[in-house]
C-alpha cells in the first residue's frame, strides 16, 4: 500500500511544463499536448543557450562490456524537443550507441524507470527528486534540458510588469503542482500576495483556458508552451505580455532558476556502463544543439515522433528554452529551484531536498 501511495504522489506531482556544446566529463503530470496546427503567435523569447563547464575535458571512460541497448524514454512536451535530432540519428544509423526511444505518459514511464525498464529518461524536475526520495536514490539527474515554459499571456496591452497583475483575475493550471509554486514565489517577491492581491482560477490543465480566454474581455492566463502558441492562433489579439522564466530570474538573485525538465539515469546503469552514459551526454548535448540552431528542421521531427504538431512546434520551439546545462551548474540552477519549491510544499519534491547523491557528477 505504501508503494502505491508513493506512485500514486509520484503521478499527481509530476508537471508538463519543459549552439554547439561539449557536456562536462569532469564532473504535464503529463498534459495531452494540442494536434492541430494553428497560426500561432510569435514570442520575444530567443532559445536559450547551452551552458559548458570551463573545465579541461578528462577521457571519456570506456566500459569493459557495452550495454546490448539503451532504452530512453521522454514525456510528450518541451522535455522531448531536444531529444529529436537524436532520435533521427539512431534511426538513420548515425551514431553508434544502440538507443531505443519511447515517448510517453508519466504513468507509463515512472513504472518502468523504477523496475528498471527504462534506462535514462526525459521528466520534469520535481519528478526526477520524487522518483529520487521514492527509490531511495536508484535515479541521477545528468542534466537540465528545460528551463522554464510559463507565460503571462492577455488580451489587451495592460500588464508591462508583474506589479501590473496586481488586483488581476489570472487563469492558470497546476493547482497544487509547480505551476502554482512558480506563480507564487513570482508574485510574493514582487510583494504580491495570492491569496489576497489576485484572483487566480485554476483549471485541470491548459486547453481548458483557451476558449475561456477567446470570450474575455482583457482575459489574463499563465500558460505553459505550446499551448501559449496555439492560443495565439485562436485568439485574436492575444500577446505575450510576461516570460516567467525571466520574472523568476529576476527576483532569484541567481540562488535559482526555473526549471522544467531534467534528463535522468538509473543510477546502476550510470555505474554499470559509465562509457555508455559519457557518449549519451555528448550525443545528447549535439541534439539539443541542432534543435535550437535548425528550428524548421527539429519542428519536422518534433511532429514526425508524435511529440506536438510541427507547425506550432515551429513557433513554439524558440519559446520553450531548450537547453542543455550538466555538472556543477546542472546542480546549483537544479537545487536552488527545488529548495523553493521544497519551502513551499516539501512534497512536491519527495518529502525531502534530495542529497548530494542526486546530481550526477562523474
Amino acid at each position: 500500500m505504501k508503494k502505491l501511495l508513493s506512485l500514486a504522489l509520484v503521478l499527481m506531482l509530476a508537471v508538463s511544463m519543459l549552439a554547439g556544446c561539449t557536456p562536462n566529463q569532469s564532473g504535464e503530470t503529463s498534459e495531452s499536448l494540442p494536434s492541430a496546427g494553428a497560426s500561432p503567435t510569435s514570442s520575444e523569447a530567443a532559445p536559450a543557450e547551452v551552458s559548458e563547464e570551463a573545465s579541461e575535458e578528462a577521457a571519456a571512460p570506456t566500459d569493459a562490456t557495452p550495454p546490448e541497448e539503451i532504452r530512453v524514454s521522454a514525456l510528450k512536451g518541451p522535455t522531448a524537443m531536444g531529444m529529436v535530432k537524436l532520435m533521427q540519428d539512431t534511426e538513420d544509423k548515425a551514431v553508434t550507441s544502440p538507443y531505443t526511444f519511447a515517448i510517453g505518459t508519466t504513468d507509463e514511464i515512472v513504472p518502468k524507470l523504477s523496475k528498471g525498464e527504462i534506462d535514462i529518461a526525459a521528466v520534469p524536475a520535481n519528478l526526477a527528486s520524487v522518483l529520487y526520495n521514492n527509490t531511495e536514490g536508484k535515479v541521477q539527474v545528468l542534466a537540465i534540458n528545460t528551463l522554464g515554459v510559463l507565460y503571462v499571456v492577455e488580451k489587451g496591452d495592460t500588464v508591462k510588469s508583474v506589479a501590473d497583475l496586481k488586483g488581476k483575475t489570472i487563469y492558470a493550471t497546476g493547482k497544487g503542482a509547480t505551476p502554482e509554486f512558480a506563480l507564487n514565489y513570482v508574485l510574493l517577491q514582487n510583494g504580491i500576495d495570492p491569496t489576497k492581491d489576485v484572483t487566480i482560477e485554476y483549471k485541470s490543465e491548459a486547453a481548458e483556458i483557451i476558449p475561456l480566454m477567446a470570450q474575455a474581455e482583457n482575459a489574463i492566463a499563465i500558460m505553459p508552451q505550446p499551448f501559449v502558441t496555439v492560443a495565439g492562433g485562436k485568439i485574436p489579439g492575444l500577446r505575450v505580455a510576461l516570460d516567467w522564466t525571466k520574472e523568476w530570474d529576476a527576483v532569484s538573485a541567481g540562488k535559482s532558476s526555473m526549471v522544467t525538465g531534467v534528463v535522468v539515469v538509473r543510477k546502476e546503469f550510470a555505474e554499470t556502463y559509465p562509457g555508455a552514459v559519457a557518449q549519451f551526454m555528448t550525443d545528447y548535448c549535439a541534439s539539443t544543439s541542432y534543435t535550437q540552431t535548425n528550428v524548421a528542421e527539429a519542428a519536422a521531427l518534433v511532429g514526425k515522433y508524435g511529440i506536438v504538431d510541427a507547425a506550432v512546434a515551429e513557433k513554439a520551439l524558440p519559446a520553450c528554452n531548450i537547453t542543455f546545462i550538466d555538472g556543477a551548474s546542472m546542480q546549483e540552477k537544479l537545487s536552488g529551484y527545488l529548495t523553493v519549491l521544497s519551502e513551499q510544499n516539501p512534497q512536491s519534491v519527495g518529502g525531502k531536498l534530495p542529497d548530494e547523491g542526486f546530481y550526477y557528477l562523474p
